[in-house]
């Protein structure tokens, strides 16, 4: 409690110390200027935006921009990671090494020249949009003529909700939930009974079977607008500027060999007196993986996970460096140039990430608490 005042006095001491410091400079510690008008353009946006909206809707726009990328790299970093961390265990040489390369030279080179490597590459290996024109067209689009990869970036098709597309969106989301509910069921039931469910096709149908069904039933809600070639460049769909793929190809790449050594260690943390008892009783390797490995390395490999999902959220903020407007580009970029309101700028940037952090490491240790063994 001693130490907890502390902390606090001193900490109120500096804010009102700054408050005192601005005063003297004749400036105030005021957040209006979120409600003044941005005046500029942002390029990659979920939510509409022009520059004649506020600072405040600025910063939501990066806001955004910043938690897509965050949950993209977080997906397939996992992925990459699970699958190098267990090919680097293969008793495949070459496989073995390859996975020792990709980890070993990802490990090792800073993140930002990964980014600005994987952005030069798509920008100039890439074909221009002109090259798509006419009969003698140089490049063409693939996946049936519905995506462009081009220099300036991907161009795939749009979806466009139409009447009772909130119907499919509701019935795929109970598909969701009953995927779930099976899954938790057939799991109770092995443990009680041991006999094993066909969990994997069964998902499978409850993930395609109902929506599939009520897209025609309700006369196909949802249709795609696919981008065509107008002008100088694509027009409809939508645009994945090579910023924001650069940038998450790289959080990914690069977080995912860190999480292959943390796959690694924690496959390895289980004596293999386990794999082999499994074997006697029968087991076969990918359900040994799954009901005997796995579950006693995930107490391993969640802790140092749920730092690597915090660094990749923070390393976000290296977009700057290939133009991507995340929120340290717009909050803490053009919107404090412009304004000269560095310190609130500064301070809110500062909640931002704390508070995605805080909300990330809260969820991974909800699921840490579910999935580390309990014993009787």
């Amino acid at each position: 409690m001693v130490a907890f005042i502390l902390i606090m006095s001193g900490l109120v001491w500096l804010a009102n110390n700054t408050v005192q410091n601005l005063s003297a400079l004749g400036k105030d510690f005021d957040f209006g200027f979120l409600f003044n008008r941005a005046g500029y353009d942002i390029n990659q946006r979920l939510i509409e935006y022009s520059n004649d909206s506020t600072h405040g809707r600025a910063a939501i726009v990066g806001i955004l921009n910043t938690l897509l990328v965050a949950f993209l790299g977080c997906i397939m970093a996992t992925i990459l990671g699970v699958f190098a961390g267990v090919l680097r265990l293969s008793k495949n040489w070459i496989v073995a090494r390859l996975m020792s390369v990709y980890v070993e030279g990802f490990r090792n080179i800073p993140l930002l020249l990964w980014i600005i490597v994987i952005f030069a590459v798509m920008t100039e290996s890439t074909p221009q949009p002109r090259d798509f024109r006419g009969p003698d067209a140089e490049a063409s689009m693939i996946l049936f003529d519905s995506v462009a990869v081009t220099n300036r970036g991907i161009f795939i098709p749009a979806p466009v909700w139409g009447p009772n597309s909130g119907i499919l969106i509701a019935v795929f989301l109970l598909s969701l939930v009953a995927i779930w509910a099976f899954r938790r069921y057939a799991r109770k039931r092995q443990e009680a009974t041991g006999d094993i469910l066909p969990v994997f096709w069964v998902s499978m149908a409850l993930f395609f079977v109902p929506a599939v069904l009520f897209y025609f039933i309700l006369g196909r809600p949802v249709s795609l607008n696919y981008p065509e070639l107008g002008g100088f460049n694509f027009t409809g769909g939508i645009q994945l500027r090579n910023s924001l793929i650069a940038l998450w190809f790289a959080l990914s790449l690069y977080t995912g060999a860190f999480i292959a050594e943390i796959v690694r260690a924690g496959i390895l943390s289980v004596s293999r007196g386990q794999t082999e008892a499994s074997y006697a009783l029968g087991l076969r390797p990918n359900r040994t993986m799954n009901l005997v490995i796995l579950p006693q390395a995930l107490r391993v490999i969640i802790p140092p996970l749920i730092s690597q999902y915090l660094n990749l959220t923070k390393n976000s903020s290296l977009a700057i460096a290939v133009g991507y407007m995340d929120v340290r580009s717009t909050l803490g970029g053009i919107t404090i140039n412009q304004t000269g309101r560095e310190l609130e700028g500064m301070l809110l940037l500062g909640l931002f990430y704390l508070a995605t952090s805080l909300i990330i490491s809260g969820l991974m240790n909800i699921y840490n608490n579910s999935v580390k063994l309990k014993e009787r």
